[in-house]
């Protein structure tokens, strides 16, 4: 146990970040299953490296102890929806694991909030029916209403983000959403209103999910630096100033995590969202000869 406590020192230096007090274990816990702390060291690692932030890195150390967890009781254990820095952290993590099975499932193939099920392969013999599907219909040609719309309404009802998938929006017909199984019968009898309009609240099967490739427009854009401030700033054609009170309110994120500095550094491959504004990924990144930064922005929408 000494060793195990002496090894996990380093580790939680990596981390940045003390473990939770009952949401994750204590490191020795991880090194006394003997599995873990594989995976803990490549989350570990990469958090080093800046690849993490302290929430997905608290979200797949939580996984990773109910993947092990599940192997043992020869089980099969669900996450709630998660986004999708978490989902392709543990699923990495996972697959450093022996004796561990993993599926991500988000009820349609593009789908970006997913659930993971974990567990011992010998119990994961097809893939668990976690993911439900229902569609909510009124007459929105009038009163068109957006993602946040259905995204309130829903939560309105009572019900926590991470029991809510993606939202396929139908324009003037409403929208389809993926949730918990264990919800559809509480929101099919309760949801009666999206906005202003009165809706009808079904269950469809994921069969009859409608579904696209989302459409974006790629442009590019010269700026002195990465910061978060300058890059997202044209990408939204909005002001630095603005930007920055956006940041200080709590309305920007980065790769589904708030951002609480203008100075942050963004990278290839990071997506940005800003509250009523929509999002935008990083593509490539080319610096010029004078040092400046030609970056390709794809923006969703």
């Amino acid at each position: 146990m000494a060793a195990a406590v002496a090894l996990a020192s380093p580790l939680r230096r990596l981390l940045h970040f003390p473990y939770p007090r009952r949401a994750i274990p204590p490191p020795h816990h991880f090194f006394a299953r003997g599995r873990c702390h594989v995976a803990l060291a490549v989350a570990a690692a990469a958090s080093a490296r800046g690849n993490l932030d302290r929430h997905v890195t608290e979200e797949v150390m939580s996984i990773l102890d109910m993947a092990e967890t599940a192997s043992q009781r020869r089980d099969v254990f669900h996450t709630s929806f998660l986004t999708p820095p978490v989902i392709k952290e543990a699923m990495l993590a996972i697959e450093k694991l022996a004796g561990i099975k993993a599926v991500a499932q988000g009820g349609y193939p593009q789908a970006e909030r997913c659930r993971i099920s974990v567990g011992h392969p010998d119990s994961m013999k097809s893939n668990p029916d976690v993911v439900a599907a229902l569609s909510i219909s009124g007459n929105f040609r009038l009163e068109p209403c957006s993602h946040g719309d259905f995204l309130g309404a829903i939560l309105g009802a009572g019900i926590t983000r991470e029991k809510v998938g993606d939202i396929l929006l139908q324009e003037e017909r409403g929208a389809q959403v993926l949730v918990d199984p264990d919800l559809v019968d509480y929101l099919t009898s309760t949801l009666e209103k999206v906005g202003k309009v009165g809706v009808s609240c079904t269950q469809i099967p994921l069969l009859a999910l409608e579904y696209e490739p989302p459409k974006t427009k790629s442009f590019k854009t010269v700026e002195s630096s990465l910061r978060v401030d300058a890059v997202a700033s044209a990408g939204f054609k909005i002001s630095r100033t603005k930007l920055g009170s956006l940041i200080s309110s709590g309305d920007v994120r980065v790769n589904w995590s708030p951002v609480s500095k203008s100075g942050a550094t963004l990278k290839a491959g990071d997506v940005v969202s800003v509250s009523g504004m929509g999002r935008l990924k990083i593509g490539e990144i080319v610096t010029t000869k004078k040092g400046k930064y030609v970056v390709q922005l794809i923006q969703y929408l």
